[in-house]
């Protein structure tokens, strides 16, 4: 099991748009097999994206509602319909605050063979895919954030008052 350190916010690997996969070999089952042992290896985890592990590589896994698996450069449609829950995100360790995400999602992409994927999902799902496609993009759920929440959390993040980093 290899389970890798994340990255934490600051880590400018964390704010570049990830490149897209073109080999399906068996470096890439590597790196999903790391991604998951990432996963799982702590408890509490829904996703984690290979840019969280220093990788600029368009795939993440996923922990959500009873569906666990991986996509590699995925695409999303989502609904109007929205949810606004508490979130929060392993390179921002410790911090929630509520964030708005659309409450349907359906993620296309490719499995580590490069079959296609497509899965689809409500709430918690919905969120762990949006979640994990925004970072493959350099986005954090803090950038979704408005107003007072977003000024709250950018304080938070200035003063350092996250958890110390985890493996």
């Amino acid at each position: 099991m290899t389970m890798r350190p994340i990255r934490i916010i600051g880590d400018p690997v964390l704010r570049a748009a990830c490149e897209p996969v073109t080999t399906f070999d068996a470096d890439l089952r590597a790196l999903v097999t790391d991604l998951m042992d990432t996963l799982l290896g702590a408890p509490g985890r829904a996703g984690v994206a290979a840019n969280q592990i220093g990788v600029p590589a368009q795939v993440f896994v996923y922990d959500a509602d009873g569906h666990r698996g991986h996509m590699i450069n995925p695409t999303l449609e989502l609904s109007d319909e929205t949810q606004d829950d508490d979130e929060g995100c392993l390179s921002i360790p410790g911090l929630y605050f509520p964030t708005p995400r659309a409450l349907h999602a359906t993620a296309h992409g490719f499995d580590q063979h490069g079959e296609p994927l497509t899965i689809s999902g409500s709430g918690f799902l919905a969120r762990a895919l949006q979640h994990e496609t925004d970072h493959l993009h350099g986005r954090l759920y803090v950038d979704t954030l408005r107003g007072d929440t977003r000024r709250k959390a950018l304080r938070e993040i200035r003063a350092g008052r996250f958890d110390a980093p985890r493996r």
